[in-house]
C-alpha cells in the first residue's frame, strides 16, 4: 500500500500545511540572482554618490602611510598595535559600503520569501558529503541548468564590457595628454557604464530565474491525492471516527434533552410527527423555553416520557410546526408566539386547577 502511494502521480497543489512545513524547513522559492543583482545595484548607487569621499579618504590613508613609512620604527612591541590600527582605519573607511551590501542582501531575501528563520536548514547533513550523491548532483539536470545560466551571464557581461570599451577606443589616444587624476576619472566613468549596462541585463535574468525558481518550488511541493487524504486524516481525524464522535455527541445531547421532559409544563404535538416540550417559570424566565423537541421517533419518545410523568400533551399542529422550525432547544420563544403559547399554558393551568379541585 505504501509503495502504491509513492508511485502515485503528484498532480495536486500543495496544501497550506505542506507549504508551512516546507517553510519551516527553509524550503522556499528564492533566487540567488535576485540577491546578486540587488547587491550590485545598491553598491553601484553607493559608489555613484560616495565615490568621491571614498577615493579621497583612501588617498589620505595611503598618503599618511607612505609619509610615516620612512620615520616609523617597527619592532615586535608595536607591530600588532600598528596592524590593528591600520585595519581599524580601513574598516571605518569601507564600513558604509559593507552596511550597504548587508542591507541590500537582507532586502533581496525579504522581498522574495519574507522573514524566515529555520534552524533545520542550518543543521549539518552528512548526506551532503556523501561522494556518490555528490557525484550524482554534479551531473544532474539542475547542475547543467546552473552551468548554462552562469555561462550565459558570463557571455553577456563580457559582450557588454567589450562593446563599451570598443566604443571608447577612439578616445584612448587623447589620454596621453591627461593627468593621472583625469585618467582615473575616465577609467571610473567607463567602469560605471559597464556595470550600469550589465545591471539591466542581469535584472532581466534575475526576474527569469526567480520565475523559474518559483515554478520549480511549486512543482516540488505538489502532492498526490493519497497524500492529501492522509494529511486530512492527520489534521482533522479519520472521517469514520469523526462521524462516530458526532453520533455519540448527538446521543448524549438527546439524553440530556429527554431528561428535561418531565420538568416541562406542556408538550405540544403535530400530533404524530412533531413534539415540542415547553417549560415556564415566572420567577426565573421572562418567556417560556423549549426544553426538548423532536420529530419521528424522538417525538414519540417525548410523548411517552410526558405520559409517564403526567405532563399534559396538547395537539396544536400550526404551533408545533412553528416552534419546531424556529426555536432551538434551551431557547425562549419569540415575541410573535407569546399569545399562542399563552393560550396553551392557560388551558393547561386550567386543567391542573380542575384536577386539584377534584
Amino acid at each position: 500500500m505504501a509503495d502504491n502511494d509513492k508511485d502515485q502521480e503528484k498532480t495536486e497543489q500543495a496544501t497550506p500545511r505542506r507549504r508551512e512545513e516546507a517553510r519551516k524547513k527553509g524550503q522556499v522559492a528564492r533566487s540567488q540572482e535576485v540577491a546578486s543583482v540587488t547587491i550590485l545595484l545598491a553598491s553601484l548607487i553607493y559608489f555613484y554618490f560616495d565615490s568621491g569621499r571614498l577615493v579621497k579618504k583612501m588617498m589620505d590613508l595611503l598618503s599618511g602611510f607612505l609619509k610615516d613609512s620612512g620615520t616609523l620604527l617597527i619592532n615586535n612591541n608595536n607591530i600588532q598595535t600598528l596592524a590593528v590600527g591600520w585595519l581599524y582605519e580601513f574598516f571605518i573607511l569601507i564600513a558604509p559600503l559593507l552596511l550597504t551590501v548587508l542591507v541590500a542582501g537582507l532586502f533581496a531575501n525579504l522581498i522574495q520569501v519574507g522573514f524566515v528563520v529555520s534552524a533545520e536548514a542550518l543543521e549539518p547533513k552528512f548526506s551532503k558529503i556523501n561522494p556518490i550523491k555528490g557525484f550524482t548532483r554534479l551531473f544532474s539536470i539542475k547542475s547543467f541548468a546552473e552551468l548554462a545560466k552562469n555561462t550565459l551571464k558570463l557571455c553577456i557581461v563580457g559582450y557588454v564590457a567589450y562593446m563599451t570599451v570598443a566604443s571608447e577606443l577612439e578616445n584612448l589616444p587623447s589620454l596621453m595628454d591627461k593627468s593621472v587624476g583625469e585618467i582615473m576619472v575616465y577609467i571610473g566613468s567607463i567602469s560605471f557604464n559597464i556595470i550600469l549596462r550589465t545591471s539591466w541585463v542581469l535584472i532581466v535574468l534575475a526576474i527569469l530565474d526567480y520565475a523559474y525558481q518559483r515554478w520549480e518550488h511549486e512543482k516540488g511541493l505538489k502532492m498526490s491525492k493519497q497524500e492529501i487524504k492522509d494529511e486530512y486524516k492527520q489534521t482533522d481525524g479519520d472521517p469514520l471516527i469523526k462521524a462516530r464522535i458526532r453520533r455519540i455527541q448527538r446521543e448524549m445531547a438527546r439524553k440530556r434533552m429527554m431528561a428535561q421532559v418531565p420538568k416541562a409544563d406542556v408538550v405540544i404535538t403535530n400530533p404524530d410527527h412533531i413534539a415540542v416540550a415547553l417549560q415556564y417559570d415566572q420567577r426565573k424566565m421572562f418567556a417560556p423555553v423549549v426544553v426538548a423537541k423532536g420529530a419521528g421517533f424522538v417525538a414519540e419518545k417525548i410523548r411517552e416520557i410526558a405520559g409517564e410523568n403526567n405532563v399534559p400533551v396538547i395537539e396544536n399542529k400550526p404551533l408545533a410546526r412553528v416552534l419546531y422550525k424556529m426555536v432551538k432547544v434551551d431557547e425562549a420563544i419569540p415575541k410573535n408566539l407569546y399569545k399562542a403559547v399563552a393560550e396553551v399554558l392557560a388551558y393547561v393551568y386550567g386543567l391542573k386547577e380542575k384536577i386539584v379541585t377534584v
